[in-house]
């Protein structure tokens, strides 16, 4: 059963691990050499068109020795929705940034360990771990006696060193032993990186369930809203927070940072470092000034982080979010019972209109190109005429309904009569604009009179022929249109 429940275990992992499922990939050795080369050095977030850019340029060289059909854009999506990076928010401007995600560094390191591998089963290794077991059981030890035994060695094997190089007797270290301190301390400092980004993502998972306790507030988890609601900073109160505090303090400390920088260059300066490759060099030269950086940067996600929590409770923004989840729980609630009568394709018979706006890709914007508008032919100019003021008359008359002159009509025949009808105006007045008077009576008639549709009545008026004839006879059967007082 042992093996059975390890082998089950290992499936689950192989399908959620991000970076078991980044070495499995199909392009494991492309995505690794991409997302390293752009994120992966000391700039570990580029905003997203920037990285699209860089991506680009890159994919047009590799297309000559490997089959890469997509854009960077596509293939930054895929590695987005496969969790190799972490999208968010810039703070500069309007658009994301795009970061890799800890299991893509752990990824990349799997990588680079086996394309140069470093020994592990080495002196200062082993001294390293001697040390931190030595400290932990000292720091630990109940017993002030042995605690006070183990300190006097200590003190007393620092005594005896300070006197052997007093005595000349303490040689420097050799030079392939110093390499191996070095790199062992090299391995660690990259393995920093990923330990931010988990930080960071566990801070993220914090937040995240610390909003789900508040929106299911009830009974026992009552207690996370009432916090917040007192002013507690449930973010730093939590032991990732207190964790992280106490390490930011010492990575702040100005006597350790100058103290950590003045170790830096020392051991840059002397001769072995020249043994050190460049890359190494500059991680050690950055590293201190790194480790501040991203400190600051966790902090500022845990101040955000904080204040956003509580302003989403006392903006009572939770309260909305409850109730759109009790309406989803319902909803699915009322899912599983139909589902005993119906299957999730049965046709319900329900039209659902969509929304007018058209849906399209912003890959179908083209860009503006002036030279489309430019003039093939010189534009001639043509020489102006006078204005003729009755002309323009007839080509406003001809182009729009004159409703002054409509309703001038129609409360001329009403000054005579009661009510009275389109047909009646137009025996009256004959329809100077043709067919537009028409249209334009029965349409003051709608708004302000009456419309009896069970009645018709024929309507005349003269107009112009297809062919071009004037005053050629005209009629149309119509409801009756009724004006039954004064219209404006």
């Amino acid at each position: 059963m042992s093996a059975v429940r390890s082998l089950l275990r290992l499936q689950q992992l192989l399908s959620d691990d991000i970076a078991l499922r980044l070495l499995r990939s199909d392009n494991a050795a492309v995505t690794v050499a991409l997302l390293n080369e752009h994120l992966g050095g000391e700039t570990h977030r580029r905003p997203a068109e920037e990285l699209y850019e860089l991506v680009d340029a890159d994919l047009e060289l590799l297309r000559d020795h490997i089959d890469l059909p997509q854009t960077a854009q596509y293939y930054c999506a895929a590695w987005r929705e496969s969790g190799f990076l972490v999208r968010r928010p810039a703070a500069e401007s309007r658009g994301e940034t795009l970061e890799l995600s800890p299991g893509a560094l752990t990824a990349i390191r799997v990588f680079e360990q086996i394309a140069e591998p470093r020994p592990t089963v080495t002196e200062s290794r082993l001294a390293s771990i001697a040390s931190q077991l030595n400290a932990l059981a000292i720091e630990t030890d109940p017993d002030t006696t042995r605690r006070l035994k183990l300190l006097e060695a200590q003190r007393s094997a620092i005594d005896e060193r300070i006197a052997q190089v007093r005595r000349g007797e303490s040689a420097v270290l050799e030079t392939d032993r110093v390499l191996e301190r070095a790199q062992d301390v090299i391995s660690q400092a990259q393995d920093v990186p990923a330990d931010f980004a988990r930080v960071q993502a566990r801070f993220e998972e914090l937040n995240r369930s610390l909003r789900t306790a508040i929106i299911e507030s009830e009974g026992s988890q009552r207690r996370v809203l009432d916090d917040v609601f007192r002013g507690v900073d449930l973010i730093d109160d939590s032991e990732e927070g207190r964790t992280f505090a106490a390490f930011a303090a010492l990575v702040l400390d100005p006597t350790l940072g100058a103290a950590f920088e003045d170790d830096i260059d020392q051991v840059l300066s002397r001769p072995f470092s020249a043994h050190l490759n460049q890359a190494d060099r500059r991680l050690l030269r950055r590293f201190f000034g790194a480790l501040k950086e991203r400190s600051a940067e966790i902090q500022d996600v845990i101040t955000s982080f904080a204040r956003g929590l509580r302003r989403y409770v006392q903006s009572q923004d939770y309260m909305r979010d409850r109730v759109l989840r009790s309406s989803i729980q319902e909803a699915l609630a009322a899912g599983t019972r139909a589902a005993k009568y119906a299957k999730p394709y049965q046709q319900t018979g329900l039209t659902l209109d969509l929304s007018s706006v058209r849906m399209t890709s912003i890959g179908e914007i083209c860009l503006h190109d002036p030279a489309e508008l430019d003039a093939s032919e010189p534009i001639a100019v043509e020489e102006s005429d006078e204005i003729d003021l009755e002309a323009l008359k007839a080509i406003v008359r001809l182009s729009e309904i004159d409703f002054d002159e409509l309703i001038a009509n129609v409360n001329a025949v009403l000054a005579e009569q009661e009510s009275a009808t389109v047909g009646d105006v137009l025996a009256r007045f004959p329809a100077t604009q043709g067919a537009a008077s028409v249209i334009g009576l029965v349409s003051l008639a709608a708004g302000q009179g009456v419309v009896d549709a069970e009645n018709v009545e024929i309507v005349r008026w003269t107009g112009n022929d297809y062919t071009g004839e004037h005053d050629v006879g005209r009629a149309s059967e119509l409801q009756v249109h009724r004006f039954t007082g004064r219209v404006e």
